[in-house]
């Protein structure tokens, strides 16, 4: 039976040349639209296998399969708004027919919302990468258009000194100012320390660790805890049965609050994200000569080259050089 209904929606039931039997929703109530469906689908298929060509899809049909394919991903619910972005652009568009100059159109629309080029190229970051599925991995399309990223500034390593952590610690809430200290003491992300977990630490052995599905690269973190960091999370027993940091017997779910904000002013530090802590606890390890690889491992980083940022910190082993530069100058 070529149509059937489940429920009130029509089906389409299609043989394919090559025997492969496909069952496929017609998405309608109408009997005429599913059979105008049936007919589409099953002239694709011949023309498929027939002539080799491949079956028109939409940009809509990419962005479900994307999503399906990278459900797994840390920043899936960051895409899906980019994506909804998107939809007022793309929807309906066949991906065949999306080029150079509609991605400029793309481009200029969300600059002239007032946003930075950062916030653009996040955008076009996840147009670019269906593009390519489509033709690498999908093979809809023989080709994509290329897609041109804005020129951003490149932004400075944000660290604090000795002195300012510890003036923004003092002004800080105590439930708050615990967890900047942890975050200086092992460098670990915002939602690892407000959703760290009692069954995560073991104080004996002086290690806390963070599962894959709480990684921001989706690989298990091992987290070595210094005395600092022992004393803090001891600091928190009784607070909270399963989380380690609570305020008031409640799960901590927001640290970039008011009290946030009004402690650094306080402690008259500017241009600072709670994220800047992590770069902190980076830098400083850097300046005490722990070595890149060690770092990548203790931050949970998957590329080197997110580490490198902070190399030019580290530039005690080339005083030799500068030095041996000086004594020929004097000399001569």
């Amino acid at each position: 039976m070529p149509l059937y209904k489940r429920g009130s929606i029509y089906w389409v039931d299609v043989v394919a040349p090559n025997g492969e039997r496909i069952r496929q929703s017609a998405g309608t109530e109408i009997k005429s639209q599913a059979r105008e469906f049936h007919d589409k689908l099953k002239s694709e298929l011949w023309r498929l296998s027939k002539l080799g060509e491949r079956p028109r899809r939409s940009w809509n049909d990419a962005v479900v399969r994307w999503l399906k394919e990278q459900s797994h991903k840390a920043t899936i619910e960051t895409d899906k708004i980019h994506l909804r972005w998107l939809d007022a652009h793309l929807s309906g568009v066949m991906l065949c027919s999306i080029n150079r100059r509609m991605i400029d159109r793309i481009t200029e629309a969300k600059l002239a919302e007032g946003v930075s080029n950062a916030t653009v190229n996040r955008i076009l970051e996840v147009l670019r990468a269906i593009l390519r599925k489509c033709v690498n991995e999908w093979e809809w399309l023989d080709k994509a258009p290329q897609v041109r990223m804005l020129r951003e500034p490149t932004r400075r390593i944000r660290y604090l000194t000795r002195d300012e952590a510890k003036r923004l610690i003092s002004e800080l809430p105590p439930h708050l100012a615990d967890m900047a200290a942890f975050s200086l003491a092992t460098g670990l992300r915002r939602a690892n320390v407000t959703g760290l977990q009692w069954s995560q630490v073991d104080l004996d052995r002086k290690i806390a660790w963070i599962h894959p599905d709480q990684a921001k690269a989706r690989k298990a973190i091992s987290v070595p805890l210094n005395v600092e960091a022992v004393a803090l999370i001891q600091k928190q027993l009784g607070g909270h049965p399963e989380r380690i940091f609570s305020y008031r017997g409640r799960p901590i779910l927001q640290v970039s609050t008011k009290a946030w904000y009004r402690a650094l002013e306080r402690a008259g530090i500017e241009d600072f994200r709670w994220h800047d802590l992590r770069h902190t606890w980076a830098s400083w390890h850097v300046q005490a000569g722990t070595p890149l690889f060690a770092l990548q491992e203790m931050g949970g980083w998957e590329s080197s080259e997110m580490v490198r940022r902070y190399a030019h910190l580290a530039a005690d082993h080339l005083a030799p050089y500068a030095d041996r530069l000086e004594s020929l100058m004097i000399n001569n």
